[in-house]
């Protein structure tokens, strides 16, 4: 598995050698392994009837969502709903996820339950996407390729608006922002990979300034809706001048 959005405390750390091989984060997403269920069945799942709905209505009008999907489109990664998303169960600690052998979504319908949270981690898993689409990014053997999309993903994706930090309890002033992208990246990197605290941290410590600043494909920081927006209809026009050359 690629790399979850982490909103509980991350799983336990690495002990030792007799700890068992690193199975890449499959574990937090056990329906990953199971057979397909029927559609009927899943019809019939309140769950996955409300993810499936939250997810089309943020990819119908999150200025966020619209933006990447456009991104990867215009990259050659083109993203179908019924190809590239999953409504599954998880465990308990993470909200989503982005399978790189897949090249699949999966959202937590057992732990999504607002709106604005489908929003952001959406947003979150698509960074992961947009990425795994431009760059040769080696998800299951790098660290620093992981810790720089989680990075990128906390900055780009919202994780760390003002409102986010309230209410998670979380107060800062100068270069708050930074702190709380350095700390989510941290965090979603214990979730999914079997390394102790002191790895994940000198990783994200190692690309941090080279991956906080790339801003593709808002070319800026969304810390808002309208940011998002401005950013949405900035990167709508970015190529009006070269084509009318």
């Amino acid at each position: 598995m690629g790399e979850g959005e982490a909103d509980l405390p991350p799983a336990a750390e690495k002990k030792g050698a007799e700890e068992e091989e690193d199975d890449f984060g499959y574990r937090l997403f056990p329906d990953r392994n199971k057979k397909p269920q029927s559609f009927l069945v899943r019809s019939l799942f309140t769950f996955h009837n409300k993810c499936q709905l939250m997810l089309r209505l943020t990819l119908e009008t999150n200025p966020y969502a619209r933006l990447l999907l456009e991104a990867l489109k215009q990259s050659g990664c083109t993203v179908f709903n019924d190809r590239h998303f999953s409504c599954e169960n998880c465990d308990g600690c993470v909200s989503g996820g982005f399978d790189a052998a897949t090249s699949q979504i999966v959202l937590c319908q057992n732990n999504i339950r607002q709106q604005s949270h489908m929003n952001r981690v959406v947003t979150h898993e698509l960074i992961h996407a947009f990425d795994h689409c431009r760059a040769h990014v080696d998800w299951f053997k790098n660290v620093k390729h992981l810790a720089c999309s989680e990075i990128r993903a906390a900055n780009l994706s919202g994780d760390c608006t003002l409102m986010n930090e309230i209410a998670r309890f979380k107060f800062g002033l100068k270069g708050h922002h930074q702190t709380c992208v350095r700390d989510r990246a941290i965090r979603s990197i214990l979730a999914v990979r079997k390394v102790s605290k002191e790895t994940a941290e000198k990783a994200v410590d190692e690309v941090f300034d080279a991956c906080f600043n790339d801003l593709e494909p808002f070319g800026r920081i969304p810390h808002s809706k309208a940011d998002a927006k401005r950013a949405y209809r900035d990167f709508q026009n970015r190529d009006r001048y070269t084509a009318n050359l």
